[in-house]
């Protein structure tokens, strides 16, 4: 098995693939600083509680967007797993995009790797909207070619904003409202974030596909944390895959480390 590990900005998503069947999942926090020793004991209990031991772990791959974890995290791998230099994924791997943008080595691994998983499992244009703590639409046609996208601040990432920028106004559970006129101020800012945001993912959307330069109109792709909760207020998605990231992880790994395990 392969253990792949997606280093997000606020939290890291990890999965164990038998072949292309992810056989487990977990989320920790990012921003907890750790040493390598407590990266390893951390996931050889993970692995444990879901009855895996650090056995079946042949080798490893990492998407990192946080250089401060990828060295110590890279190092518990080596030593709690004994499985060599993980593959490190970013815009220097030798996979089958070309990135069609100024400056390359600047297309974060989160980024490069949501295209290459949409890329190979739908065979078509895509945009992938990855809904962490930014929300990035990437463009990828079906033949490989990244064609850039949009960076925008993520719905956490206003919803704190706003909260910590002004005096008065509570930190809020960010669950789908039930309506759009608020009678509380909690209920007002729910609507402002959740609303605002799912308008401006389809508006976004919208501009992306009548910028579209091929015939094709693009399937569009959500991910992410919060993917599964915005699809029920947005209107342009074509399908919710949560762990796409991983699934590219995986198949970057299956194209560079193990060509008999490529989809």
């Amino acid at each position: 098995m392969i253990l792949v590990f997606d280093v997000g900005n606020t939290e890291t998503t990890v999965g164990l693939f038998h072949e292309a069947e992810l056989r487990g999942h977990w989320r920790i926090t990012t921003d907890v600083t750790r040493t390598g020793d407590e990266f390893g004991v951390l996931f050889r209990s993970l692995l444990a509680a879901r009855g895996f031991g650090p056995e079946v772990v042949q080798s490893v791959a990492i998407g990192s967007v946080v250089p401060r974890v990828t060295a110590p995290l890279s190092e518990a791998c080596k030593e709690y797993f004994t499985v060599g230099d993980p593959l490190i994924v970013d815009a220097r791997a030798d996979l089958p995009i070309t990135l069609d943008v100024d400056e390359p080595l600047t297309v974060g691994a989160d980024r490069l790797i949501n295209t290459l998983a949409a890329s190979r499992l739908y065979a078509r244009d895509a945009i992938v909207v990855d809904l962490g703590t930014a929300m990035t639409f990437d463009c990828i046609t079906a033949d490989g070619v990244f064609l850039g996208g949009v960076i925008a601040p993520g719905v956490l990432t206003a919803a704190e904003s706003l909260t910590r920028r002004t005096s008065k106004l509570p930190a809020t559970e960010l669950t789908v409202p039930t309506r759009v006129i608020g009678k509380r101020t909690e209920e007002c800012i729910r609507a402002g974030v959740m609303f605002g945001a799912a308008d401006a993912i389809d508006g976004l959307v919208h501009r992306i596909k009548a910028s579209w330069p091929r015939p094709q109109t693009p399937f569009v792709v959500a991910t992410g944390g919060l993917a599964e909760t915005m699809a029920t207020l947005c209107t342009s998605f074509d399908r919710v895959e949560p762990h796409l990231t991983l699934q590219g992880l995986q198949i970057a790994h299956a194209l560079l480390r193990g060509p008999e395990m490529a989809l």
